[in-house]
């Protein structure tokens, strides 16, 4: 079923955030740090404890973050719509649809973790991510 989840960038703030939001939410919360990723030998060494990715689920709730923003967050950018699709059709129907007059930040691909993964800025200035896992 495809849904739209919020995504939270973070300047090294993110596993405080992401806590907070559990302590008030509820759900289970999973972090993965850079440093225990494929990405961790990419990556200056002083970033390994930061958050690539984070969700916490609760229900129908989920609420992901990260940080991999770096020190380019301003304010406007710390916060996408990320659209997890249910097919490899709807995915690049809507990222080719939203990035109609915006930017491409990084095109469709296939991400390590196993989806078709990519993320633009449509022509309102909205950050968007999609991702498409057939599991």
């Amino acid at each position: 079923m495809t849904h739209i989840n919020a995504y939270l960038n973070f300047n090294g703030q993110c596993r405080e955030a992401m806590t907070f939001y559990q302590q008030c939410l509820g759900g289970e919360l999973v972090m993965q740090k850079i440093s225990e990723s494929p990405m961790a030998a990419r990556v200056p060494s002083e970033m390994g404890a930061k958050i690539l990715h984070s969700s916490l689920t609760k229900e129908n709730l989920v609420l992901m973050g990260s940080d991999m923003m770096g020190n380019n967050i301003v304010k406007g950018n710390s916060i996408n719509l990320c659209i997890n699709c249910s097919s490899t059709e709807e995915v690049n129907s809507f990222f080719n649809n939203l990035s109609s007059d915006g930017k491409i930040i990084e095109p469709l691909h296939q991400s390590f973790w196993g989806a078709t993964f990519g993320v633009l800025i449509d022509k309102f200035g909205i950050n968007w991510m999609f991702n498409y896992s057939k599991n």
